[in-house]
Order: structure tokens, then C-alpha cells, then sequence
């Protein structure tokens, strides 16, 4: 994989140098001192990972990562001095398209094998996400929008990856403080920053969000994010799991994982939302949703922050909907109001 560092300091850029050594199938292609020098540099010699730092002179690894994944979009997996120091600019990041987080490894004593551990296994998972394959499948035209979702039992469930923390905060920050279903979200998020994401969301939210626990019941009026590095999923008796099977899957947790799990076993009615994020995890899932009778949405190419995911989803005709990001919301409030009407295509 083609990587480059962007670090303003020496001693940081020594030990990502050294690590990247541990591993021949890695070319350091480049350095930058900062984020204006990167997004320069992206531009002249695209590299398929930059591990970004947030904490720099003249621009900082937020903007920088907003810049380069709007000109030159490419994998971004931000490096610092301390991950959990900095966890609002690493959720601003991957508001912005970054894929995950990892704290620098040191230059100290040790085994370098072990202190390189965490970085290296987070460039493993990102390689096997870009060079996941592409369906070849044509989109299929968006069938007729489904009137509203109603019944004692409503569940919407969203999938989110890359530039999903924004996506999420603005859907949520749109619903009503009355909205009658669960909420339950699968971000691509080490277990690390999932309390803090879930704090963070909380605050932009009329609904209070929190992390899923072992054997919690989906409610109305509650948002649940996945909070482990196993999978989400839904049990025959209606209570969330962690499971770490399948272990093959790339994306942890995966939201083809858990929307396979809403088909499964959720009782009532459910609506399934696709968000932002590189690869394809989900569509899949969403596609099920939509074959069993859901209700689904993709977000569309021109508000995603990285339209891989919802792109995947619309290419196998996974979306009953493709919307922009700022009308989910009001969609999704017209499709869970209560009354008479059509249930998931079907008159109750």
C-alpha cells in the first residue's frame, strides 16, 4: 500500500517510519509537515493511505481532512499523540471522511513489534476495506415512496461509516423529541471512542443516545449506538448481542451484520437508512430490509462525505429512497407519524 505521513513532528515521523519497515508490502511515498503541505501533496501524488495528524502548525488534521477528501478523496486514519485526548477533533475528522483513530506508536524501549501492534492492524483492516471489490450490478430506479410506518413496534436502524459522525449528528439533530421508534446505529468506530461518540451525538440529539448493552430492548424514543469492535445484532427474543462471528468480516461492527439480524428477528415494523462510508458494508443488509418489506434509504452521492456504502446499496437497488442528507430526517419523521395508512408497502 501507498502511504504517507503527515506529522510535524521528527521523532513521530521516525516511529511511523518504523513501523511502516516492519512491513515490505508498505511504500512510504511522502512526508508533510502539515495539512496544507498534504492536501498539496495528495494532489500531486495521490496516495491510497495518509495517516494524519490532528495537531499541526498552519492547518490542522480536521481541515486537512476536509480538504483532501473533497478534492482528492483517499483513505485517512488519523495518528496522534493521545487518541482519547483529542476525541472531538477525531470525531470532527471522521465527520469529515477519516475511518478511524489510533494513538502514535513511541520511540521507547520495548518490543517494536508490540508497540506497532495497534497502527498496523488498523492499516490491515483499511487495506482490505479499499481493496474490497465493486458490484458491477446496475442501480435500479427507486420504487414508489411507502406511506407512513406505524404500530406499537417501530425500529429505525442506521448504518454509518466513513464522514458518519456528522451525517449521524445532523439526521438525529433533525428528528423530534417525540419520534415514536427506536434508534439503533452501527458506526464503523473502534470500542475506544464509542462512549465519547455516543456523548457527542447525545448532545446534538432531542433523543437521548447512549451505547448498547448486552440484552438492552430496543424502546421508542431512544437511540442505541453499537459500542465493541464484535457485531451488533438482534437475539430471536428481541434483546441486542455482541457476536463476534463472523470473524471474516472486515467492517467491525458490520451493518450488513446487524440489518441481516433486524430481517431476522425484529418483530415489528422497521425502516433502514444508509449513511456515508468507503466499501460496501450494508448494502447487502439494506437489500434484505428492502426484499422483506422495509422501508429503506440511501444517502445520496452529492452529501456524503465518501459515497462508497450508499453507492454500493443504490447499485443493487438496495434503496427504496436515495435522499440528500438534510431531508432523512423529515423523511423519516413523515414515515414513523402515527395514524391509518400504508405500513411498509402494505395497507395495515
Amino acid at each position: 500500500m501507498r502511504i504517507a505521513i503527515v506529522n510535524d513532528l521528527p521523532l513521530a515521523v521516525e516511529a511511523l517510519r518504523r513501523v511502516l519497515a516492519l512491513k515490505p508490502e508498505h511504500e512510504l511515498i511522502w512526508v508533510a509537515r502539515d495539512g496544507a503541505e498534504a492536501v498539496a501533496l495528495c494532489a500531486q501524488r495521490p496516495p491510497d493511505l495518509v495517516l494524519m495528524d490532528l495537531l499541526m502548525p498552519v492547518m490542522d488534521g480536521v481541515e486537512a481532512t476536509r480538504q483532501i477528501m473533497a478534492a482528492t478523496p483517499c483513505a485517512i486514519l488519523v495518528v496522534t499523540v493521545s487518541v482519547g485526548a483529542n476525541s472531538w477533533r477525531v470525531f470532527e475528522a471522521m465527520g469529515h471522511g477519516a475511518l478511524d483513530a489510533v494513538d502514535t506508536p513511541s520511540l521507547g524501549g520495548g518490543d517494536p513489534a508490540q508497540s506497532a501492534a495497534a497502527l498496523l492492524a488498523k492499516i490491515d483492516i483499511i487495506g482490505r476495506m479499499i481493496g474490497s471489490p465493486h458490484s458491477s450490478a446496475r442501480a435500479g430506479r427507486p420504487a414508489a415512496a411507502a406511506g407512513p410506518v406505524v404500530g406499537a413496534q417501530a425500529l429505525l436502524a442506521i448504518g454509518a461509516s466513513a464522514g458518519g459522525p456528522s451525517a449521524l449528528a445532523t439526521l438525529l439533530g433533525g428528528l423530534p423529541k417525540d419520534f415514536p421508534a427506536a434508534v439503533i446505529i452501527v458506526q464503523h468506530v473502534d470500542r475506544e471512542f464509542a462512549a465519547g461518540m455516543a456523548e457527542w451525538l447525545g448532545r446534538e440529539s432531542p433523543l437521548p443516545v447512549r451505547v448498547a448493552n448486552v440484552n438492552d430492548t430496543p424502546c421508542p424514543g431512544q437511540v442505541l449506538l453499537a459500542g465493541t469492535n464484535d457485531h451488533l445484532l438482534l437475539r430471536r427474543n428481541g434483546r441486542l448481542a455482541y457476536d463476534p462471528e463472523p470473524r471474516s468480516q472486515v467492517y467491525r461492527p458490520s451493518v450488513d451484520v446487524f440489518f441481516h439480524s433486524v430481517v431476522q428477528h425484529w418483530p415489528g415494523r422497521a425502516v433502514g437508512v444508509l449513511l456515508t462510508g468507503m466499501g460496501r458494508d450494508g448494502a447487502q443488509g439494506l437489500k434484505a430490509l428492502r426484499d422483506h418489506g422495509c422501508h429503506t434509504i440511501a444517502q445520496d452521492r452529492a452529501s456524503s462525505a465518501v459515497y462508497g456504502m450508499p453507492k454500493a446499496a443504490a447499485a443493487i437497488g438496495a434503496a427504496t429512497e436515495i435522499l440528500p442528507l438534510a431531508r432523512i430526517a423529515e423523511r423519516l419523521t413523515q414515515l414513523f407519524a402515527g395514524g391509518a395508512g400504508v405500513v411498509n408497502g402494505v395497507r395495515p
